[in-house]
């Protein structure tokens, strides 16, 4: 058996490679090169272009580009008019935005626990969380998988509740042959580096709701309206506009929406890809008993973000830190995905105790992130899991 690098061996990785990477090729960079030549650098043609390109591939009858993924969110709570007093249920394993963004708006996130095998949020936790205060859910596709869209709209529709769906991780996933971005009454997106399709930074938010696309892009721009049936008297002249209610400056800028309209372009090749890579984790593992692959569901029809593997800790003589810290000196550079939202401090702070998602809380003890991007190359990936193998080898009882 080779020593592992990290008690002095060779690592399978001369120079370490990262969980993720974007792919730029020279066709985006000419359109950033573009709009950089226009007279538009933001508030220009591409944000309605790229808006154009997220509803044809999703479905959906409106599109609202956005600063990030972050603001995203909060767009939905106040189109959804989440408010002081409401509530807010979504899962613990996620980035601490899919929470905070019902605090923004005074309202409280509540953590409904996750299924063990598919790690999204699960539906009979959901309905177990609903009180009268409860405004809205966020449910996250978690690592790209879409949640489980009919059951989640059933109990929305049955609690008059607003759907958000976190598809931060699940541009290009289909449920039931329908594109995440149709399904929801409202859906986020993300085109942070490290996501199937990226900006740079920025975000989207998907609706079929008229209503809610006039509520989402009035918070985008402070609030502030030039369309004659929002305001509350006629216009004065071309140079009028309303401040109708308190909104952010959440813009995108048109180098960010010409990056993603090229790379919108790309989404179906990204993809098929990505699936390629997963279908070649999933049969390398399938032999491991030490190793738990994450359990899709058969309505997803998934793209995934990020591939997890969970160690079967009963069958290794170690901690979840030392598979970790050796795959990293191995030259893999794994992550961690996610940490429950409210274990961090400043949740405990508000009164979230540690106990309120069993589910979640023993999946974090034993998940990691492995390399999973489109650039990845089947070489780079058979030496990933050669020193998945290596160390989990070294490990094992």
């Amino acid at each position: 058996m080779d020593e592992l690098a990290i008690n002095g061996g060779n690592p399978v990785f001369e120079k370490k490679i990262g969980y993720g990477h974007q792919y730029i090729d020279d066709e985006d960079i000419q359109a950033v090169v573009d709009v950089l030549k226009s007279d538009y650098l933001t508030c220009g043609p591409k944000i309605e272009e790229a808006e154009r390109k997220l509803c044809e591939i999703t479905g959906a009858k409106y599109a609202v580009l956005i600063a990030n993924g972050t603001a995203a969110l909060h767009a939905t709570m106040f189109a959804a008019g989440v408010g002081q007093g409401d509530e807010v249920i979504t899962t613990p394993i996620t980035f601490a935005a899919s929470a905070n963004c019902s605090l923004y708006c005074g309202a409280k996130p509540v953590f409904a626990d996750i299924n063990p095998e598919t790690y999204n949020i699960d539906p009979d936790s959901i309905e177990a969380k609903i009180t009268s205060k409860t405004k809205a859910i966020v449910a996250v596709d978690f690592t790209g998988q879409a949640v489980e869209v009919d059951k989640i709209r059933a109990i929305c529709d049955k609690h008059n509740l607003i759907f958000i769906e976190d598809a931060a991780h699940s541009l290009g996933t289909k449920y039931n042959g329908k594109p995440v971005g149709s399904l929801a009454d409202m859906t986020e997106f993300s085109f942070h580096p490290v996501k199937t399709c990226t900006a740079g930074e920025g975000g989207a938010i998907t609706t079929n709701d008229e209503k809610l696309y006039e509520r989402l892009v009035l918070f985008r721009t402070h609030g502030i309206t030039r369309s004659q049936k929002l305001m509350d008297k006629p216009s004065e002249g071309g140079w009028y506009y309303q401040q109708v209610d308190l909104g952010y400056n959440y813009r995108m800028t048109d180098m960010q929406a010409a990056l993603l309209s090229s790379q919108l372009k790309k989404l179906e090749m990204f993809s098929k890809r990505r699936k390629e890579l997963v279908k070649r984790y999933d049969e390398a593992f399938s032999t491991m008993p030490e190793i738990v692959v994450q359990k899709e569901i058969a309505e997803s029809d998934t793209v995934r973000h990020l591939y997890i593997i969970q160690l079967n800790l009963e069958l290794l003589k170690c901690s979840r830190r030392e598979v970790f810290d050796a795959l990293q000196a191995e030259g893999v550079g794994v992550n961690v995905h996610y940490i429950p939202v409210y274990s961090f401090p400043y949740y405990q702070k508000l009164g979230y105790q540690m106990g309120e998602c069993p589910n979640a809380e023993k999946l974090y003890e034993r998940i990691i992130s492995i390399p999973l991007y489109y650039s990845l190359t089947d070489e780079e990936q058979n030496k990933v899991i050669e020193a998945v193998m290596k160390v989990i080898n070294y490990y094992k009882k």
